[in-house]
């Protein structure tokens, strides 16, 4: 497996797979390290849809709203780089800040996804989807890829990626991987490893009440849409009694994030419910679709 760690380096790298006559595809799984099973089953997805196979590693600055949060941020690239050898990666793209950015003395151009960017976790996390399209958009741009692998557990992310993609008539298919989980229903997440016993006891209450809230929307035959809001708000109610810090629960269309469509059933519509809750210090984030 090749380390790359500049522009020129991954340059030349895709001239090379990309030469006259070339019949490579390439796939790019990005990624802020600190791997688990979720990135590896994105890591075996792109094995499987392209000849080559590049991971990202990279830290972005500009995607986090607390200085707290990107200071802690666990990293380990030492044994990250380890697994993906192990897993067949062809390279691993893991730049520095100076890299990505650099100091040109004016701001970072960034680029903007209007609406879904200000919704839901962009209203919890201001700027945090400014600098999630900023970076994604500037490593499609260095390597070109010809499919992009995102989890589902980051649902928002995808399809603001997905939209963003489209309005830009950027030439990769972007394709969601669904969310990988451990044993007792906890999405998997590169933060689950700050978590103390105790929280991480409670941490699965989220996935089952999305679960629950799944149910009812499945169930409505009677034009529920009309008491959404009830429904979320008790929802965060059974978060807040299971010992979690609820920031919400939202029942939404699954493909533009939008709201429900007033006076129709649930069951009828294609719907996504999405949730945010804090455990001590660590933002859990998860979905459900009915």
């Amino acid at each position: 497996m090749r380390i790359l760690r500049d522009r020129p380096q991954i340059q030349a790298m895709r001239r090379e797979w990309t030469r006259r006559g070339s019949q490579e595809t390439i796939a790019l799984v990005p990624t802020m390290g600190h791997l688990h099973e979720g990135h590896m089953t994105l890591v075996r997805e792109a094995r499987a849809r392209a000849s080559r196979v590049v991971v990202s590693i990279f830290v972005n600055p500009l995607q986090f709203d607390r200085e707290e949060d990107l200071a802690n941020y666990p990293r380990s690239l030492e044994e990250d780089s380890r697994r993906l050898a192990d897993a067949g990666v062809d390279a691993l793209f893991c730049p520095d800040e100076s890299v990505m950015y650099p100091d040109d003395g004016l701001p970072p151009v960034k680029v903007v996804v209007p609406v879904l960017s200000e919704i839901l976790e962009g209203a919890f996390r201001p700027g945090h989807f400014d600098g999630v399209a900023t970076v994604v958009a500037k490593l499609f741009n260095l390597v070109r890829p010809d499919i992009a692998l995102f989890g589902e557990k980051d649902y928002q992310q995808f399809r603001l990626i997905e939209r963003m993609v489209g309005s830009l008539d950027m030439p990769v298919r972007v394709d969601a991987v669904p969310t990988v989980r451990e044993p007792d229903g906890l999405a998997c997440s590169s933060r689950n490893s700050r978590l103390t016993a105790e929280s991480r006891a409670r941490a699965p209450a989220l996935k089952r009440v999305l679960d629950e809230v799944a149910i009812v929307c499945r169930r409505d035959r009677s034009g529920a849409a009309d008491r959404v809001t009830e429904i979320e708000a008790e929802a965060c109610d059974r978060l807040r009694e299971a010992g979690l810090d609820a920031e919400y629960v939202a029942i939404r269309r699954a493909m533009d994030l939008a709201e429900p469509v007033a006076g129709e059933a649930l069951c009828d519509q294609d719907l996504v419910i999405l949730g945010a809750a804090w455990l001590d210090s660590v933002r859990l984030i998860d979905n459900r679709r009915p």
